[in-house]
């Protein structure tokens, strides 16, 4: 990723904590703290006039995995 990208990038993160922070803070506090394997996430989308859409999925070990990794790549 290049410089430019990467500042970018940064300060689309900012954007998004300073217009969501409840989100942004619950998003944090959640990969701080750990997602154990066998956790359930869950996400519903609400659009205006439509009925909500719910997804789940079970956290597995490779989902572990690829955060980490992911973590890591930004030290």
């Amino acid at each position: 990723m290049n410089a430019q990208t990467m500042m970018q990038l940064i300060g689309a993160l900012g954007t998004f904590r300073k217009e969501h922070p409840k989100f942004a803070g619950f998003l944090e506090l959640m990969l701080k703290s750990g997602i154990p394997e066998d956790s359930i996430i869950e996400v519903t989308v609400m659009k205006p006039g439509e009925n909500p859409v719910t997804a789940n999925m079970k956290v597995l070990q490779s989902d572990i995995e690829l955060i980490s990794a992911l973590k890591n790549m930004k030290s």
